[in-house]
């Protein structure tokens, strides 16, 4: 909204200094401020509220025993990352551009279906929350969109279903006729796999600002028409207003740490993880980093697979011999670390190392090829 009054302005009256609104980089230190400050504001706020109506974590039977005294932790704290990192994209960003639209519609889309979640499981105390079917429809619809938007907009002609391979000089890969079905299985993996992250303190909130933060640099990159020839990647033009929607999250997900750091005030529930999660699928897809995401999202990545790989081992095991063995003493793998002793503050640490590592790597693939 301010960008287009400070738009106007320039129009109509071309104030000095005025200009220095159009570009990129001003508008993302505003909105990673803006984003920040918010959460100073908003935080207290909600944290106030979810305690008035104690509106917290129930206790999880299914996980460490050592969890159990977090039960009562006020939820649903994605509101606070949700309100602080979204206001100033509404603020500094071109809401023209499709882009910017396509993830503010794919976070709050998502976060709308984890706040049903979390609404039902710790306000009207269903066990389960929101049915594993429901979410997933809710998942794969906000995929549909997505794809049949780029598919189908003249913005994406003669670049909607391509995607850059890693490591290859001028190849790229084009996804064709599966295309929407690989956005579908993107968003709903992602968002699923930082949900299954969301179990230590602070552990989602860091390793997806790291991510996105990440997202933002390659999202500047491949709008920017120098760079991006420079650098042999697919131009992508308007992909740069990206970079506003990435530093005002990246900015609300450091602000949240002050809450969500060991030990937590507040966790953010499926409303934070889900649209978090969706949101980072979704930057992927419209930076045409597709490939790149087991990389750069490793951490999230290597949770999911650690539940999976823990569910089948059991389930064949238990067939084959009439009992049930684990390779991890507990799944998500960062639980197998608790249960070998290590602090979580210091898990949680050794994590973001691990992201920022992985970041630098992503951004290496840039130049090995």
């Amino acid at each position: 909204m301010l960008y287009f009054l400070a738009e106007y302005i320039q129009a109509k009256f071309n104030p000095p200094g005025f200009n220095i609104f159009k570009y990129l980089t001003f508008r993302s230190a505003l909105a990673a401020i803006t984003a920040l400050l918010l959460t100073f504001y908003v935080g207290p706020k909600v944290l106030s509220y979810l305690k008035k109506k104690q509106i917290g974590e129930a206790k999880k039977e299914d996980g460490p025993k050592f969890h159990w005294s977090k039960a009562g932790t006020p939820t649903m704290g994605g509101l606070i990352i949700l309100m602080s990192g979204l206001i100033p994209v509404f603020l500094w960003a071109n809401l023209r551009n499709i882009y910017v639209q396509l993830v503010l519609f794919s976070t709050i889309s998502l976060g709308l279906v984890g706040l049903l979640d979390d609404y039902l499981k710790v306000v009207k105390k269903y066990k389960k929350g929101l049915l594993a079917k429901y979410k997933l429809i809710g998942q794969v619809t906000v995929g549909i969109i997505v794809g049949l938007v780029i598919y189908l907009a003249p913005e994406f002609h003669g670049i909607n279903t391509i995607t850059t391979i890693p490591f290859l000089k001028n190849y790229q890969f084009d996804f064709s006729i599966f295309y929407i079905p690989i956005i579908i299985f993107i968003i709903t993996a992602t968002s699923n796999a930082v949900n299954l992250t969301d179990g230590l303190d602070g552990l989602a909130t860091g390793t997806v600002g790291i991510v996105i933060i990440t997202l933002g640099v390659i999202a500047y990159i491949s709008g920017n028409i120098t760079l991006s020839k420079y650098l042999n990647i697919i131009y992508l033009k308007g992909n740069g207003e990206l970079v506003i929607y990435c530093t005002a999250v990246a900015g609300a997900a450091l602000g949240f740490l002050w809450y969500n750091s060991y030990p937590a005030q507040v966790f953010m529930g499926d409303t934070g993880s889900l649209a978090l999660g969706g949101a980072v699928g979704t930057l992927c897809i419209l930076v045409k980093k597709e490939f790149l995401l087991p990389l750069l999202g490793g951490i999230f990545f290597a949770e999911a697979v650690s539940v999976l790989i823990q569910r089948y081992y059991f389930k064949y095991t238990k067939k084959k011999y009439g009992e049930g063995k684990r390779i991890f003493l507990m799944a998500p793998f960062h639980h197998h670390f608790e249960m070998k002793g290590i602090p979580e503050p210091k898990i949680v640490l050794r994590f973001y190392i691990i992201a920022v590592l992985l970041a630098i790597m992503t951004l290496a693939t840039f130049k090995i090829r």
